[in-house]
């Protein structure tokens, strides 16, 4: 199990499992899977956010759906997958908590938000909010499973990963490790480096034999604060032509608005009455589009 401890006997966790011989790690890999398969079983739905690149609000969306399901009456979960760069602790207002351990040991309690969202990130294991996570690749893989089979989340009607950007390591054991994946919601910004970026991200889920949920544009179009006037600083529309054209549902765009990045910065939920309105009725309206709604 992770230990929620320091940081250095995490990596001395990992380091361990790698020095096994293939034998052993096999024997803990099949443990290991019996536990994910068990974990998952309790959950309903389960669905990754991913993105091709980085910077796009792909966090926002994953903390911005937690909340509108929460809000719902759905019991949800939420897992930060970002390995070297956890901001879920941040946005959902959780930073300086720690998760518990289960009174048996051998599990991990996630944190609880006071809506009652069950949140599990590397960032509330790290020393500080400062200490870099510095592993290679195949350390990362094995966090990211550790975190699926540890994590006690118990019954949830949805729990949502918040994926680091690209394709790497963390998605892909993601996708080969939690059983009854619903599928990936892509987010993208509406230029074309992100779009290109965002193609990939649909062309790995597709290989990897999982559905697309839908592509989210965000900081489709700015919204001055004072006079409500719309410009589209990144443009507007991409995302949703490249999801027509590469034949994925569009879910839905969303604004960009100051308010968004000063409040979510405070740990403030995207439900709040304090977000402003287009951004809570893009979400819900997301929301209303994902499996068992």
């Amino acid at each position: 199990m992770i230990r929620v401890t320091t940081n250095n006997r995490q990596a001395d966790d990992a380091k361990q499992k790698q020095a096994m011989s293939p034998e052993e790690r096999q024997r803990q890999m099949e443990q290991q899977q019996k536990l994910i398969a068990q974990r998952s079983a309790a959950i309903k739905h389960k669905f990754a956010i991913i993105s091709g690149k980085g910077g796009v609000g792909k966090t926002t969306v994953a903390v911005g759906l937690a909340a509108v399901l929460a809000a719902e009456g759905h019991s949800v979960g939420l897992l930060d997958t970002d390995i070297t760069g956890p901001n879920i602790p941040l946005m959902m207002g959780l930073e300086g908590q720690r998760p518990r351990a289960s009174e048996s040991g051998d599990a991990i309690l996630p944190v609880s938000t006071s809506s009652g969202i069950k949140v599990m990130s590397m960032g509330m294991l790290t020393q500080h909010k400062d200490t870099p996570v510095i592993w290679r690749g195949p350390l990362r893989g094995i966090a990211v499973r550790q975190l699926i089979a540890d994590v006690e989340w118990g019954e949830l009607d949805y729990l949502i990963i918040d994926l680091p950007p690209g394709t790497g390591d963390e998605p892909l054991t993601i996708a080969q490790s939690l059983p009854d994946v619903d599928g990936m919601i892509v987010v993208s910004t509406p230029q074309q480096a992100s779009l290109d970026d965002c193609r990939k991200a649909i062309n790995f889920t597709r290989q990897l034999d999982l559905e697309v949920l839908g592509v989210v544009e965000n900081m489709s179009g700015f919204i001055c604060p004072d006079c409500g006037k719309e410009t589209p600083i990144f443009g507007k529309g991409g995302a949703e032509d490249m999801a027509k054209e590469m034949g994925v549902a569009f879910l839905g765009r969303l604004p960009l608005v100051p308010e968004v990045v000063q409040l979510t910065d405070q740990g403030v939920a995207l439900t709040d009455p304090r977000m402003p309105a287009p951004i809570r009725q893009a979400l819900e309206n997301i929301a209303a589009q994902l499996p068992g709604q």
